[in-house]
């Protein structure tokens, strides 16, 4: 199998660990367009992780453009994967999450913070 990820527990949450997983895979060509991801549940069972977990990687990478989900028949590599280098995505992530796990310290809600975010 192509898709070859190690969740690491002194490293990030996994559902980056497996998004960064797959975009590596992409980066490096072990994965090309058109290619078929493992199901959520057989990912997750592989890595021992929750079927959600792998979902919400799943989901993101499609939201960020590198995954296309095609319902019953699957999840692939898109045929246009982002141009942006991928650890400037993965960076901004851990940016983002850990303004709002402060934002969360100190009473807001996310709403809030990312409200603030953009009078900014």
């Amino acid at each position: 199998m192509p898709l070859t990820i190690r969740i690491r527990e002194d490293g990030p949450p996994p559902y980056e660990q497996v998004r960064d997983g797959v975009i590596r895979s992409i980066d490096r060509g072990r994965l090309l367009p058109g290619d078929r991801l493992p199901t959520t549940r057989g990912l997750a069972d592989r890595l021992g992780l929750a079927p959600n977990t792998v979902a919400r990687a799943y989901r993101l990478l499609e939201e960020h453009g590198w995954l296309v989900g095609r319902g019953r028949a699957g999840t692939y590599v898109t045929d246009r994967p982002p141009l942006r280098p991928p650890a400037a995505d993965a960076e901004l992530a851990r940016a983002a999450d850990r303004y709002l796990r402060r934002a969360s310290a100190l009473g807001f809600d996310a709403a809030a913070a990312v409200r603030e975010l953009q009078r900014g």
